[in-house]
């Protein structure tokens, strides 16, 4: 839909092309996705559920894992029910509004497990490499202060990009060819020169990206340096299964997300920034869990607590 404003033709309706070319294997996508988004709130539903559950679980590193398991709920309704829609419905039409909405919450919750990923490299860091400082550090005051701040920075950084980009004008054409409204399609479409536009938009992405990674990695050189110095085998193991954890969420999360908005234009590829943006929204959300439940000694050793208390389990011997 078009709407015509002083002899210039203003978008008021994007359409999401998603997967209009897969007609033939529509239906077993629908299944394969909703398959996924179920997956992925069972499980971020339970690893919440368990560490709220087990007074054990009670402590910095699974508060900020129940922050994460909330965020990667949350990201994945953002895409995956209009993905599913979109594969059912021949009307693909999604409204201006409703575009920028998608973005701001995409890159809202994006930003803030940026941040939540730093900070879980902080917590691990500060009970490895300084345990004696570790309650004062790392106070439910603090957890609450530094949660605070991943959310309200997402917030504000996202609403200044989506504004940002928003802003523009959009003439026509108005199809976006991916699955949802993120940054290089729609910036595609402006009728306005975006150059300054996306070296405004990299620069951002480089700060949001780089220097949360950045403290990751110094967080982690300590962490095993500390890591190597340990004598005992029992308490390396330990802290070695909490970190492994982490680590994997952090490649799984940074290497797609750096490799989408950081490589040069010469390098985009329709294709590839669709199997990313895929992994990232999608995917990455539903592994989470397994990632720190099959890691995590812990948490496996609350679920088998939990299911023992249950009727149906506790009269198995």
């Amino acid at each position: 839909m078009m709407m015509m404003t002083m002899n210039q033709t203003t978008v008021t309706n994007f359409i999401i092309l998603g997967f209009s070319a897969f007609t033939d294997v529509r239906l077993p996508y629908f299944f394969f996705f909703l398959f996924v988004y179920l997956v992925t709130l069972m499980g971020n539903g339970a690893v919440i559920y368990i560490v709220q559950s087990d007074s054990a679980l009670h402590s910095p590193m699974y508060f900020f894992l129940c922050n994460l398991s909330i965020l990667e709920t949350v990201y994945s309704s953002v895409t995956l029910p209009n993905i599913l829609k979109n594969l059912l419905s021949e009307d693909k039409k999604i409204p201006f509004l409703g575009c920028a909405v998608q973005m701001f919450f995409f890159l809202f919750l994006g930003t803030t497990e940026c941040l939540l990923l730093a900070v879980m490299a902080f917590d691990r860091f500060t009970a490895i490499c300084r345990p004696l400082f570790y309650n004062v550090a790392m106070s439910t005051q603090r957890c609450r202060q530094l949660s605070a701040f991943a959310w309200s920075s997402g917030v504000l950084l996202s609403l200044g990009q989506t504004s940002f980009i928003f802003t523009l004008p959009f003439c026509g054409p108005n199809v976006i060819d991916h699955f949802f409204c993120d940054i290089p399609p729609v910036l595609k479409l402006a009728c306005s020169e975006t150059y300054l536009n996306e070296i405004a938009i990299f620069s951002v992405c480089v700060a949001i990206l780089l220097t949360p990674f950045l403290l990751i990695v110094g967080s982690y050189t300590q962490i095993i340096s500390t890591l190597l110095k340990m004598t005992s085998v029992e308490k390396r193991g330990k802290a070695y299964s909490t970190c492994v954890s982490h680590l994997t969420s952090v490649t799984l999360f940074y290497g797609t997300a750096s490799f989408m908005y950081l490589r040069p234009r010469s390098l985009y590829s329709l294709q590839t920034d669709r199997f990313l943006a895929l992994f990232y929204s999608v995917v990455t959300p539903m592994l989470n869990p397994l990632i720190y439940s099959l890691r995590n000694q812990e948490v496996k050793d609350s679920i088998r607590k939990i299911l023992k208390e249950m009727p149906v389990f506790s009269k198995i011997k």
